[in-house]
This record gives structure tokens, sequence and C-alpha cells, in this order.
């Protein structure tokens, strides 16, 4: 049974954006939606996660869990998904800062927290 299926990508190849919209209709720039079966969503993932390169790519598809939904990832990026007891969360990693610390700007929690 076909259902909505959502993926998101970010500095990915051109042939990647160009095969995805074969199958699914490019919303906004690297989003992707679209009504597919199980296999061809597997199949379809299977080919962007090995493309993805210094990109990155999330899938998200209705699944039988207590959130109603799956997450998959490929590439590297700051928000990583966490099994928590059976919940995903998602774990963000600090910012990297080359050379000058961050400003009051750029912090998301204040000192002390």
């Amino acid at each position: 049974m076909a259902s909505l299926v959502v993926l998101a990508t970010t500095a990915v190849p051109d042939r990647l954006r160009g095969a995805l919209s074969r199958w699914m209709i490019e919303v906004t720039p690297g989003m992707f939606v679209g009504t597919l079966s199980a296999k061809v969503r597997d199949e379809l993932w299977n080919a962007a996660s090995s493309v993805v390169g210094d990109g990155a790519a999330v899938l998200i598809h209705p699944d039988d869990t207590e959130q109603g939904f799956s997450l998959r990832t490929a590439g590297e990026r700051r928000r990583r998904p966490v099994d928590f007891d059976g919940l995903t969360l998602v774990a963000m990693s600090p910012q990297e800062h080359q050379g000058n610390p961050p400003t009051p700007d750029e912090r998301i929690w204040p000192d002390g927290w």
C-alpha cells in the first residue's frame, strides 16, 4: 500500500535531485514529497543515501511506531536522530567556530544553563 513520504536534501548532487523528481514532487528546493510504495521508497532511499556525498538527506515515512513515523538519515549534519526508549528525538551537535569564540547572538543557551 502506498503512503506519503517526505525526503529532504541539503547540498546533494543535481543528478540526485533529478532522479528524485521522477518519482516525487519537489515542493521547495531540496524537499521532495510523494506517495510511494515501501519497495519504491526503499529503492529511492538506497540510491539517495549512496550518492549524498558531502550533503545530507532525511527520509520521513509512516511506520508502526508510537510516533507514527520513522526517520532515516544520510550524510553529515548537526542534527542526528537518537532513539530514546522507542521515541525518536533529535540531538544537536555543538556548532563549531573557526578561530573566534561565538558571539552572544550565536549562543543557543545563556551562560550557566
